[in-house]
């Protein structure tokens, strides 16, 4: 059936403008280029009778993506189909492109993420804040393993530096992050200090479990109270020993 809705497909279009096109996509682009930062390239490819391409460049990783599966994508969000609507949509697409190994190296931040597809372990990885959002760092090809771990080190380094909100609600304490979410888990580098705090604040120590939800608030509570919340949860979660916090591996 062509028209299930009884307009033909192409007025059907034109009509739903709710709808981001490839259009709306390479104007945006050409809006955006002017303010890109230094090293980071936008490039659109046109190749008919296939739609364009998006090519985005930057400190030698590139990204390619079809301007009409971005398009989908967008109209899929409810993205709206306005000059501004698609621009800040793109803006925040780009935010999230693969993170630079210089960059990393100089203003990355270790947080706790799943390690495997089946969301049963956790481990430490860098990422990098842009525009309010954590994104995570996959090291190039190229990298050597040497300035990985300097990498990797000097993200621990930063993150001793992040700050955090403590709140307790009765057995159970709440590490967040007020700004940006996915830092949650970064206060975990200094598990003492957080252990101490936690004291202060009247919450027993002595046996203290924590349930790891990656960019999500930590949570932490006596064994019993943590296999509970882990068991509520809506989502997947790593319940561990206090202790277990220090002997966390990369990946």
């Amino acid at each position: 059936m062509d028209a299930p809705f009884g307009a033909p497909a192409g007025l059907l279009r034109r009509l739903r403008r709710g709808e981001v096109r490839v259009d709306d996509l390479v104007d945006a682009v050409d809006e955006l280029r002017e303010g890109l930062p230094t090293g980071l390239r936008l490039v659109v490819v046109d190749q008919p009778p296939r739609t364009p391409v998006l090519i985005v460049e930057e400190a030698g990783r590139g990204t390619r993506v079809p301007l009409d599966q971005l398009a989908a994508e967008m109209t899929r969000a409810h993205v709206p189909a306005t000059r501004d609507g698609v621009a800040a949509a793109l803006r925040s697409w780009l935010s999230r492109r693969p993170v630079p190994d210089a960059e990393a190296a100089t203003a990355g931040l270790a947080v706790l993420d799943w390690t495997d597809a089946t969301r049963t372990t956790v481990g430490w990885r860098v990422v990098l804040v842009r525009d309010g959002v954590a994104v995570p760092w996959r090291p190039s090809r190229n990298a050597p393993p040497a300035a990985v771990h300097q990498a990797r080190s000097a993200a621990l380094g930063r993150s001793y530096g992040v700050t955090g909100d403590l709140r307790v609600q009765g057995p159970v304490a709440l590490w967040s992050h007020p700004g940006v979410p996915g830092l949650d888990t970064a206060l975990l580098v200094r598990p003492e200090e957080l252990l101490a705090e936690m004291g202060d604040a009247g919450l027993p120590v002595r046996d203290v479990h924590v349930v790891v939800t990656p960019q999500r608030p930590v949570a932490c509570a006596d064994p019993g109270v943590a296999r509970r919340l882990a068991a509520e949860a809506t989502g997947s979660s790593v319940t561990m020993p206090w202790q277990h916090v220090a002997d966390l591996g990369w990946f």
